[in-house]
């Protein structure tokens, strides 16, 4: 299909008017929508006339997803420093040590400043408390911990859930039949 002057003509009338690419391809017939634009850009057409549709700004309002969201980011907002958050929110339990702990005389708690090279570094208390103090034992060598807290601080690592089950079947019929054909074989 070719441009001609006719075809133009309405082309600029139907753009002035406000219609969309798409509209003026659907009117004109034969053309498609990037044909439009490419005509409109060749001819120079910038400016438009602006639509009802255009005129008119209607708030969006927020979807359920976004209203979620923000409820989610409120919900789980943070709320400052969590050292500090004892001090600001008073009905906060107060710390209590899972394990039982050591216990260190007065005399050789260490405080941060005074940890030295060889100090043991495991914390006992609460750090908000004022008797919060280190260890302060002779620590293994190559760890930062004293004997006792290593124990505590470096678990040995668990058999392997593999091998758990080759030692120990699921299925308790296979498990007899495995001790009856131990028996038979020892016979």
């Amino acid at each position: 299909m070719a441009w001609n002057d006719e075809r133009v003509e309405l082309l600029k009338k139907l753009w002035s008017e406000g219609l969309s690419a798409s509209q003026i391809a659907g009117r004109l017939g034969g053309v498609t929508r990037n044909a439009v634009i490419g005509k409109v850009h060749r001819l120079g057409l910038s400016g438009r006339a602006t639509t009802s549709r255009m005129k008119s700004h209607r708030p969006r309002t927020r979807t359920a997803a976004n209203a979620r969201r923000v409820q989610q980011k409120t919900r789980f907002a943070p709320q400052g420093n969590p050292a500090l958050r004892a001090l600001y929110q008073p009905e906060a339990e107060p710390f209590t040590p899972s394990v039982e702990e050591l216990v260190i005389p007065p005399k050789e708690r260490r405080t941060i400043q005074t940890l030295t090279e060889c100090s043991c570094r495991w914390p006992i208390g609460d750090p908000q408390a004022a008797d919060f103090h280190f260890c302060g034992k002779t620590k293994v060598a190559g760890l930062p911990y004293c004997e006792f807290h290593a124990r505590r601080a470096f678990q040995p690592p668990q058999p392997r859930r593999r091998e758990r089950e080759i030692q120990e079947p699921r299925i308790p019929a296979l498990a007899a039949q495995g001790s009856e054909d131990k028996e038979s074989a020892d016979v």
